[in-house]
């Protein structure tokens, strides 16, 4: 009972480290994919690159090294053999004729039929061996054939001339120095096949990046074309899907998308605009029974809830509506942020500004200007001082009011931004207005691809940021 106890602890233990093991493998590869997801390049044009080229690099480079280690290596070896044998035979033609003069027959011999050059030098010391090479496949190849078959000792030099092996070997009275040509030895052609195989993938890399790049830019296009759209700007002219079928087929679902978007908001449009006509017909009739009846009501009550009403409808109208119709152009918000400083002074408030940048910017003039009257009028309603920033940049536009009024709690920040929402439900609707502005005016900013945001202002009351692209 005991012993399988100590069995159960032991498969236990074993499987809380096999988990630990995988866990820490886990976040080792987690951590390897986030470093190269942070130093691959970010656009898909550059990274389509690195999988056509990556592939191509490491097929060579493993070519490359079985070539070397197989064919290289081995035709060398064979090359090496070869002229081993030969000096092995000078050699022997030495050592079986050692009366010979001058040695002339076995030089010549060795000229003519073995292609070595060959030289008897009365007994004196080998030189020292120089250093050797960095790559040094000849002097391993050679040595060890030389060892191998002759079994003397020996000198080589493979530095000094590039085309001209020095090999020096130790005999009983004599030394034997011959000079061979380095082809007979050494596999000398070999780049012959680096050049190839680095020129054919230079030709497939240029046939290869040309038809990479078409592929990429219907992608390109349809980026512009969604990024115009969603600014509220017109869809580039000349946008039409092309490129491969999956490209086509989301070109061709952007534009069914747009197409139904705006059939969507013409239909809304439209039925509000009806509707908005028959209230506004309903309420003319009844202002019309109200100055015709005789008797006495409290007539300026009813035209004060008539009037709420209009107003609240005419706040609804613009709401839903969103300027859709419009179409982007130039604003000066230089000049309109005269017209609110105008606006201030009437109402005896204090407005300043401060523009940085190109005062003309693209958007939808009407949508913007409600925009920023209706915060700015916000401003105005519930406080005394307000300032305006406006940084106009290259990508972007900036805008923060900031003013001294009571503000808005953090914890409704977000609500304010519903339509219909009001902070005070006791107060009127002059007073309050329809709860509808700050809902329009970031349905607008959305619209222009941007958005509004609210925090606390440095001088003491609300700030309201608005971000839109330029």
């Amino acid at each position: 009972m005991a012993t399988t106890d100590l069995d159960n602890r032991r498969g236990l233990g074993l499987l809380a480290r096999t988990a630990q093991w995988r866990a820490a493998v886990a976040r080792r590869w987690n951590y390897f994919w986030r470093l190269v997801g942070i130093y691959l390049p970010k656009r898909l044009y550059a990274r389509s690159l690195i999988i056509v080229i990556t592939p191509m690099i490491l097929l060579q480079t493993v070519v490359t090294v079985v070539f070397m280690e197989r064919h290289w290596q081995t035709v060398t070896q064979r090359l090496s053999m070869a002229t081993t044998r030969d000096l092995a035979a000078i050699i022997d033609m030495i050592e079986t004729y050692p009366n010979a003069p001058d040695y002339a027959n076995v030089i010549r011999i060795a000229r003519d039929r073995l292609d070595i050059i060959v030289e008897i030098l009365p007994p004196s010391p080998l030189p020292v061996p120089g250093p050797k090479p960095f790559f040094s496949i000849l002097d391993q190849i050679l040595s060890a054939e030389i060892t191998k078959q002759i079994n003397r000792p020996f000198w080589i030099d493979t530095v000094g001339d590039s085309r001209i092996l020095e090999v020096r070997i130790q005999l009983k009275d004599h030394v034997l120095r011959a000079f061979i040509r380095r082809s007979l030895a050494y596999a000398s052609n070999t780049h012959i096949f680096i050049i190839w195989m680095v020129g054919t993938s230079l030709v497939l890399l240029m046939i290869a990046i040309p038809f990479l790049r078409n592929q990429i830019r219907p992608i390109i296009a349809l980026t512009e074309a969604a990024e115009s759209f969603g600014k509220g700007r017109p869809t580039p002219r000349d946008f039409r899907p092309r490129g491969a079928e999956e490209v086509r087929r989301a070109g061709m679902a952007f534009l069914q998308m747009r197409e139904r978007i705006e059939r969507q908001i013409e239909q809304r449009t439209a039925m509000l605009t009806g509707v908005s006509h028959d209230l506004r017909t309903i309420l003319t009739r009844f202002k019309l029974q109200l100055a015709m009846s005789r008797t006495r009501l409290d007539t300026a009550a009813l035209n004060q809830d008539i009037d709420d009403m209009q107003s609240m409808l005419e706040a609804y109208l613009a709401f839903a509506r969103n300027q859709a119709e419009e179409d982007p152009g130039t604003f000066d918000l230089d000049a309109f942020l005269g017209r609110l400083g105008e606006e201030a002074r009437l109402k005896k408030r204090t407005l300043t500004s401060n523009l940085t940048g190109d005062p003309a910017i693209h958007v939808r003039p009407n949508a913007f200007s409600r925009l920023l009257g209706n915060l700015v009028g916000n401003a105005l309603r519930y406080a005394q001082t307000v300032h305006i920033e406006a940084r106009h940049s290259r990508n972007s536009l900036v805008v923060i009011i900031d003013d001294d009024g009571p503000g808005i709690p953090a914890a409704s920040r977000e609500e304010v931004f519903k339509p219909f929402v009001r902070l005070d439900i006791a107060r009127n609707l002059d007073a309050s207005g329809t709860g509808l502005g700050l809902a329009i005016a970031r349905d607008i900013a959305r619209s222009h691809g941007g958005d509004i945001s609210l925090a606390d202002s440095p001088m003491g009351g609300l700030r309201a940021t608005v971000r839109v692209p330029a």
